[in-house]
């Protein structure tokens, strides 16, 4: 079992957001930082804020999880459009459902996503970056090689979004996956790796993304 929090949409849903958390980052810290109530500004949108234990993370336990407790009962609920967002360690684990699912996920938002350790992260720079990193010439772990692999194919969908902050620990990776996405769906900023700089990251991405019931801008600020 997974503990989940649920914010439902004013109205009729249109899409369903699921939050994933990192590790040391409790769920109800979306709701609190505003992160909730940003997203719920800019259109009908249902949010469930899950809480992995951090072991399923790292043996990738996180995908069958997800999937058999909060996704397969929303899309028998008649959830059409969902995305996920991951916040660090979260940001690995919504890569990799959505590497093993992708036909049931419309898009993905990654907010300092912890994406590889550093070894498999100097693999990749060594490497000239992700399009020329080979998986089977790598150290990397089981679940980072799936994730790595996944985003090197050629794909429409799922959408990606990234969000990071220049002075965060991970940012060189993210740096390596901001080359590999469209520029208009990256954006960056300074500060570290804390709710600060995600909240603000946060409010950039929604900026660039129209959801339902809003064209163009989210209004809340």
């Amino acid at each position: 079992m997974i503990e989940c929090l649920h914010y439902p949409a004013a109205g009729t849903a249109e899409i369903l957001l699921i939050m994933l958390p990192g590790a040391g980052i409790n769920a109800p810290g979306f709701a609190a930082n505003g992160m909730v109530s940003a997203v719920q500004e800019c259109g009908a949108v249902e949010v469930i804020v899950v809480q992995p234990d951090i072991g399923l993370y790292l043996d990738d336990g996180v995908t069958e999880v997800l999937h058999r407790e909060v996704i397969e009962p929303a899309l028998a609920r008649g959830a059409k459009r969902i995305w996920l967002l991951g916040i660090s360690l979260g940001g690995m684990g919504a890569l990799l459902y959505a590497s093993a699912h992708q036909h049931n996920i419309e898009g993905v938002f990654l907010l300092a996503p912890f994406l590889s350790t550093r070894g498999t992260t100097a693999e990749l720079a060594k490497a000239g970056g992700l399009a020329n990193w080979r998986a089977e010439k790598s150290a990397a772990t089981a679940p980072e090689q799936r994730l790595l692999t996944w985003l090197q194919t050629d794909r429409e969908t799922p959408e990606i979004y990234l969000g990071y902050a220049l002075q965060d620990r991970f940012a060189q990776a993210h740096r390596l996956l901001a080359a590999c996405l469209p520029p208009e769906r990256v954006v960056s900023l300074p500060g570290g790796h804390d709710w600060p700089s995600w909240s603000a990251l946060w409010r950039q991405l929604l900026a660039a993304k129209s959801f339902p019931g809003h064209a163009g801008r989210c209004a809340a600020w």
